[in-house]
């Protein structure tokens, strides 16, 4: 109970900050770069708030890597699966009171009208290619051999890059909770694509687990 509730926590925290970043300060008052820095800075504080609870998966697709890679059961996964998801509906909801709205709560989409407008085809292949690369990064820095104490960094900072990189494809996800909390509040479009940030992450997560499961990386 003591990890599910990290998990919980840990979500709800990455949701409520990040997407927070991008609803309450958006464009106007910390932009891209600002909400970049703020789910990467909920990664690192929550790395070392809960990391040595949980490990802070505070994802579903990480958690599906490290079962993959062989440092977890089923059992224990999908006990993290159930504690993330119900963090970033949390974190979503408490978003929602705060603005007064379910209108706008950073929610993850693409094409016309969303961001930078671009296409499906865009969007799954970011998606999928940057969940890998950051599992991969989480993955390498949590082994026994990297060195202790500056894995929540790494990942942190590697979270940071990838929104910067990525925020007008889509709003960044490699995360399906992430994405799940805000799309059920918000409804409409958000929902309908929420498929690609369930379908693009597991894809990724199994390609990089993939690698240290075959120990082309260990």
């Amino acid at each position: 109970m003591s990890k599910m509730l990290a998990e919980f926590i840990g979500t709800l925290t990455l949701v409520l900050f990040g997407c927070g970043a991008a609803v309450l300060g958006g464009a106007e008052h910390v932009g891209q770069l600002g909400v970049s820095l703020a789910f990467g800075g909920a990664i690192i504080a929550m790395a070392y708030g809960i990391g040595p609870v949980s490990g802070c998966h505070v994802n579903p697709a990480v958690s599906l890597a490290v079962f993959i890679a062989g440092r977890m059961n089923l059992r224990e996964m999908l006990s993290y699966w159930v504690a993330q998801f119900a963090g970033a509906l949390a974190g979503a909801a408490i978003l929602a009171a705060i603005v007064g709205s379910t209108a706008s709560l950073g929610q993850n989409g693409w094409g016309p009208g969303y961001l930078g407008e671009f296409s499906q085809q865009s969007a799954l292949i970011f998606e999928i290619v940057m969940t890998a690369l950051f599992v991969i990064v989480i993955l390498g820095s949590t082994s026994s051999s990297a060195p202790a104490g500056f894995a929540g960094i790494a990942i942190g900072v590697t979270l940071a890059v990838i929104h910067i990189v990525g925020i007008q494809v889509t709003g960044v996800s490699v995360n399906p909770a992430r994405s799940f909390g805000p799309a059920v509040l918000a409804g409409g479009q958000a929902l309908s694509q929420l498929w690609l940030f369930f379908v693009a992450p597991v894809i990724g997560a199994v390609i990089g687990a993939s690698l240290y499961r075959a120990r082309l990386l260990s």
